[in-house]
């Protein structure tokens, strides 16, 4: 698995294509919910093996998404859920795009552009010095060209070797849709 890591050092080289068609809205989720990020963790992250948080009890969803660092905005297509963003400020003005995707029904429908430079654009006003973010083979196939035209640039990689199951874990157990009902 190799592992990109790219950064955006000013809001002025945030490219920004055209808002999609129809009822597309980006939310912030201000109160900590647990239930909805574990919800958009899994739907977004299990057909790409986003496994690092499935572990992870109330108590500490709470704690770690109850801090002022952590944001989360939403993307919704016609009221439904269709992605998610979250993001992390650190020291000296970083701020990391910790998670970002789509659910798998929104992906190919020219969301992923629109909804990550409308994050990313927000995380500027907030006083961001850097804006970073990291992906990896095991992550969608158009995620590092989306990262890539809305302006970030990669500035390190590493590659590792990783024993993985012969099967994504889906949103739920057994629950990884076919192609056919994407």
């Amino acid at each position: 698995m190799t592992t990109r890591f790219l950064e955006m050092l000013s809001a002025d080289l945030l490219r920004s294509p055209a808002a999609p068609p129809g009822d597309v809205l980006v939310m912030p989720a201000a109160i900590p919910s647990p239930e909805l990020s574990r919800f958009l963790y899994t739907a977004v992250g299990g057909p790409w093996f986003w496994t690092g948080r499935l572990g992870w009890d109330y108590a500490r969803w709470l704690t770690y998404l109850d801090r002022p660092a952590i944001s989360t905005l939403v993307l919704y297509v016609s009221g439904t859920p269709a992605g998610y963003m979250e993001a992390e400020v650190q020291a000296d003005g970083n701020v990391e795009v910790a998670q970002f995707g789509l659910l798998p029904r929104f992906i190919g429908q020219r969301l992923g552009g629109y909804f990550l430079s409308t994050g990313v654009a927000r995380l500027w006003t907030h006083g961001a010095r850097r804006v970073w973010l990291h992906t990896c083979t095991l992550d969608g196939p158009h995620a590092l060209a989306n990262y890539r035209a809305r302006g970030f640039e990669e500035y390190d990689q590493k590659t590792e070797f990783w024993d993985l199951p012969d099967f994504t874990p889906g949103p739920w157990p057994n629950a990884v849709p076919s192609a056919s009902s994407v």
